[in-house]
């Protein structure tokens, strides 16, 4: 039988060669259009999974990073599960950005997102959510824990210059650190974690 099938079931090879033309006509259109279909879905699917890193650095963003918070906030007041966020802002890089160009501020942050991501441990989360600003959710971690996490990821920072080529750029960063507590919001968490990042860099 004709893959064009037949219809109210009169075989194709009885209809007039108009209409077999234009049922081969809408056959290949159906068949165009479900290819269509297949590749907008793999292009939706590609877009969503990019809609989750920054660009940039290559670590998870802001949305994602919200909704590892709140996966962490809502184990607090479910369970009393210990955690944290480390806000961490890149000191003077307006000023990096002002004396070596913007290249060397986006390799600046490059290079800071690759040093926090081999920092940190598999079960925590670190993601880009500012210009020249960090977090990094730490999942199952008391708040002593997370102020040693803090420290060590700062001196690694001073310790690790950027490599410009033709020579080094000594980076600094400012990290605040807010402790996950059992009737926390998300919004009480980032506003904490910001407000002592602040704070520590106004020192």
């Amino acid at each position: 039988m004709s893959a064009l099938g037949n219809i109210s079931g009169i075989p194709v090879e009885e209809l007039t060669p108009a209409v077999q033309a234009e049922l081969g006509r809408l056959s290949d259109e159906n068949a165009l259009l479900r290819a269509s279909m297949a590749e907008l879905r793999t292009r939706l699917e590609e877009m969503e999974r990019l809609s989750e890193k920054d660009a940039l650095t290559g670590l998870p963003n802001r949305p994602a990073f919200m909704r590892a918070i709140d996966r962490v906030v809502s184990q607090a007041n479910r369970h009393g599960t210990p955690g944290a966020l480390l806000y961490l802002d890149i000191d003077d890089l307006e000023a990096v950005n002002a004396r070596h160009g913007q290249v060397a501020g986006d390799a600046a942050l490059i290079h800071v997102a690759r040093l926090v991501g081999e920092l940190v441990r598999g079960t925590d989360f670190a993601a880009r959510v500012g210009g020249d600003e960090f977090a990094i959710v730490l999942d199952h971690l008391d708040a002593d824990s997370a102020i040693e996490t803090a420290e060590r990821i700062g001196r690694c920072i001073e310790s690790n210059p950027l490599d410009l080529g033709g020579g080094t750029l000594p980076l600094k960063a400012t990290v605040g650190v807010a402790s996950i507590l059992r009737g926390d919001t998300v919004e009480d968490v980032c506003r904490r974690g910001e407000l002592t990042m602040r704070k520590a860099k106004s020192f």
